[in-house]
């Protein structure tokens, strides 16, 4: 098998011999211009004029190849894999590519690999779940670093059938209900800033992104006392309706100036809209998932990389355009199609007219890059159903005939606040983001292009 990608050739590898997925090129081409752009931005953050980088799994080595090949001053890539297979693939690789002086092949534990080197770029992309790496890996990532994590096992983030293990591996339990990538997101991330913590270290998201069947976080790691205190008021618990999916979030702390622990509950145990019980989702991580400055840098980046170096500018291109948008400071997004169907709205309110009423409210609204036709908005779910039940009221949807569910009982309550569906000038910006013709989305490339099984001849000696 020879596979080009980047600047990059991988060689003489068969499929059931090592792990290799083609389809995560997208994850490996945001990954160069990434770390090209903290290298930009940061660079009092490094002690000095180079870039050593440590991947704990590297499989084939293309990854670290493309990063020795494609990112200016790095000095060193550790190329760690605990087969021996794929460690003889590594050497082969570098030496293909001409990289064999800075791709340097390891064979053992991950761990231990990782554990054993001071790192600027520390990058975790396993099969599955990164949990198990996450503690050597804060410890190896410098201070001002970056921490690179994908994982791929979303049936545990953000699915509904196993909360004991989504608990046991990243110390909290996800949200159901449309916003389960992001929740998949947040609980990743708090989990590395509570591993962190134990360390004295601290963590800054720069961009977290939900793509395909995987989530991927670009997270600077600092040594900072001070940060660390602050964990208290980024975490939360997330109160949502079995019902009528309305959430709400609960800080487990504050600072008013000084560090204490919130007041709660902010919910009583039955939803106040449809009466519907209510679960309790994380803690998970209530700070920013972005950092803007760093976003328009890759952005910057993407648009100055070569198109035929790098096959997913295009879809790069516009995940960034919609994570730069993204209201920063309100967790999770809604699905108006979804929630229309919950009051069985005859027709659902378009996009544009939607946002419209945020707007018009006084609220902000943005999309989402976790999923399409997503809205992200700061107005509390007071006001969501009530622009539902104005909605329903204009198009004569008749409650009374309806049986008793959670939309009727919301349908029966009379709205508090005025709505207004007139045009407004702001979500002109949305829609044109959303009928424009960036790739903001996979397009499934083949038949079968999820996660591929494991490689199958595994040799650890």
């Amino acid at each position: 098998m020879k596979v080009s990608e980047g600047k990059a050739t991988l060689v003489g590898s068969k499929p059931e011999d090592v792990f290799y997925n083609p389809i995560q090129q997208f994850n490996r081409d945001i990954s160069v211009m990434s770390i090209k752009a903290w290298s930009q931005l940061y660079p009092k953050k490094r002690e000095e004029p180079f870039i050593n980088i440590v991947e704990g799994l590297a499989a084939t080595g293309l990854r670290s190849c493309r990063y020795a090949k494609e990112i200016p001053l790095v000095k060193t890539v550790l190329a760690n894999d605990l087969s021996a297979a794929a460690v003889e693939q590594i050497k082969m690789n570098a030496a293909h590519n001409e990289v064999s002086e800075v791709v340097v092949a390891k064979q053992g534990d991950a761990n231990d690999a990782i554990r054993s080197t001071r790192a600027h770029i520390v990058d975790l992309d396993p099969y599955g779940g990164a949990a198990p790496f996450l503690d050597a890996a804060v410890q190896s990532a410098v201070n001002g670093g970056m921490l690179l994590v994908t994982c791929t096992d979303l049936a545990v983030l953000a699915g509904n059938a196993h909360p004991e293990k989504c608990f046991s591996q990243y110390g909290g339990t996800t949200l159901h209900g449309d916003s389960g990538h992001e929740s998949a997101l947040r609980l990743l991330l708090n989990t590395v800033a509570t591993t962190a913590a134990k360390y004295g270290r601290a963590i800054v998201p720069m961009m977290s992104i939900s793509v395909d069947y995987y989530i991927r976080c670009f997270i600077m790691i600092k040594t900072s006392k001070l940060l660390v205190k602050e964990n208290l008021s980024k975490s939360m618990i997330v109160y949502y309706c079995t019902g009528c999916t309305s959430h709400h979030t609960q800080p487990l702390g504050v600072i008013t100036p000084k560090y204490g622990t919130a007041r709660g509950p902010v919910v009583g145990t039955h939803c106040e809209f449809c009466g519907n019980p209510f679960r309790i989702a994380g803690p998970m991580w209530a700070g920013r998932l972005h950092d803007t400055e760093f976003v328009n840098k890759v952005l910057e980046v993407c648009q100055d990389s070569s198109p035929e170096t790098y096959g997913t500018k295009p879809r790069i291109q516009g995940i960034l355009e919609l994570v730069k948008r993204e209201i920063p400071d309100s967790p999770f997004y809604l699905n108006p199609p979804n929630l229309g169907s919950i009051v069985r709205s005859p027709l659902t309110p378009p996009l544009e007219v939607f946002t419209s009423a945020l707007f018009n409210g006084g609220y902000e609204a943005s999309l989402t890059h976790a999923r399409p036709g997503c809205v992200k908005t700061n107005a509390p779910f007071s006001y969501i159903w009530d622009l539902y039940r104005h909605w329903v009221k204009m198009h004569d949807k008749d409650s009374a005939s309806m049986k008793d569910s959670p939309g009727k009982r919301i349908l029966m309550k009379e709205p508090s606040q005025e709505v207004s569906f007139e045009y407004n000038q702001k979500s002109a910006d949305i829609e044109t983001l959303r009928q424009s013709k960036m790739v903001k989305f996979q397009e499934n490339p083949r038949a079968d292009w999820g996660p591929q099984s494991k490689a199958k001849k595994v040799k650890t000696e």
